[in-house]
């Protein structure tokens, strides 16, 4: 499943307009229909850690970089994605970065998804700002994996949305989001 938001060349025709924007309650929420997804995936072997866990050096900035340029490649609408400096300029120094809120996950060494989320107090939301997983692994529920441990990790931080914007042709993203109760808000809410 390619992912959530990803730096998209701006044009008149710009797609944000249309964006599909969802939130998700996290006061209502009911994560225990989807802890099978969690359970499957660490059966057959993936296992999930967060950024803070792997470390946050530069060497692990560097394939975070690798792994979320690889999952956005066919997210529609995308334009030229990030250089590896704009991606630390833009993703890592914003004061709503934190490592622990990157959920990896790991098959043989090897991190085969990402579910970034960016705190944003002053809002009083977060934002899932990338869930993706490499294309070999996707349709194996490891996208919902990640979003449930993410949720976790955001709701105890004391906020009570968590926020996402699609391009409206993201049908697998919108869909998986849509699943874990995730609804429309705000002009356009899809």
């Amino acid at each position: 499943m390619a992912g959530d938001a990803v730096r998209f060349d701006p044009a008149p025709e710009h797609w944000i307009r249309d964006a599909v924007r969802l939130q998700l309650d996290l006061e209502a929420f009911d994560g225990t229909q989807f802890v099978p997804y969690l359970q499957r995936c660490q059966q057959s072997g993936i296992g999930f850690t967060t950024m803070a866990a792997m470390g946050d050096t530069a060497e692990c900035r560097r394939a975070l970089y690798e792994l979320d340029k690889a999952c956005s490649a066919d997210i529609p609408g995308q334009g030229a994605f990030y250089t590896f400096d704009e991606y630390v300029e833009q993703r890592m120094k914003p004061p709503g970065y934190d490592p622990q809120a990157i959920v990896l996950a790991v098959s043989q060494g090897m991190w085969v998804g990402m579910a970034a989320t960016s705190l944003r107090q002053d809002e009083g939301c977060a934002v899932s700002d990338m869930t993706g997983v490499l294309p070999g692994y996707r349709g194996r529920g490891i996208s919902v994996a990640m979003k449930l441990l993410a949720i976790e990790f955001t709701r105890s931080n004391g906020v009570r949305w968590l926020r996402t914007l699609h391009h409206p042709a993201n049908a697998a993203a919108i869909g998986m989001n849509r699943r874990l109760g995730f609804a429309g808000y705000g002009p356009r809410a899809g």
